[in-house]
């Protein structure tokens, strides 16, 4: 979507898209929550870690979609037009030329909508409804970090857990934001 919206600015169709991703990076994650559940949870019949990870999938496309525009926008123009002069197929020049010249940007952009959608808590509860283990079947109910605390707040005999289980989010999402960085600056972005 985002290569679409790069090489096509000022198209209608285009426009809307934009419109649209802009509108879907603003809305609450309790909205995105109740969209998945109505969509994905109700037509399977119940909670599952399927529905979760959509409600965050959901979550993290405008922000993906906007860094993947943003790194085609940063490309010479000058890559495109010469795979284009050899020859080559439009879908040829944007999975050999550019999708390779903009990976670190796009990588960043994908690594920063995961870390942003690591602590959100609204969606999982709507879709995921949480498990006091962690289940690894996909189509049964599963637990999550956020939904943990949430678990653990209710309990007063919990709070270290809730400390502790919040500083490991923090550290998860620290590391994903530097890894980012690392990327960022390696391939120049």
């Amino acid at each position: 979507i985002g290569i679409y919206l790069s090489d096509h600015k000022g198209k209608k169709f285009a426009s809307t898209i934009s419109y649209l991703t802009d509108l879907l990076q603003g809305m609450p994650s309790i909205v995105i929550g109740i969209i998945a559940y109505a969509w994905v949870v109700k037509p399977l019949g119940g909670y599952s870690a399927l529905a979760g990870s959509v409600a965050l999938a959901i979550m993290m496309l405008p922000m993906i979609v906007r860094s993947t525009e943003e790194t085609m926008n940063m490309l010479p123009v000058a890559y495109k037009e010469a795979g284009l002069s050899l020859g080559s197929s439009y879908t040829n020049v944007v999975f050999k030329i550019l999708l390779p010249s903009g990976f670190g940007g796009i990588f960043t952009g994908i690594l920063l909508a995961i870390s942003r959608v690591m602590g959100e808590t609204a969606p999982l509860m709507l879709t995921a409804l949480g498990a006091s283990v962690v289940n690894w079947k996909v189509m049964e109910p599963t637990s999550a970090i956020p939904l943990l605390i949430w678990d653990f707040y209710n309990d007063p005999n919990l709070v270290d857990l809730i400390w502790s289980t919040s500083l490991l989010l923090l550290i998860v999402i620290f590391l994903l934001n530097w890894i980012a960085k690392i990327v960022a600056r390696k391939w120049k972005v």
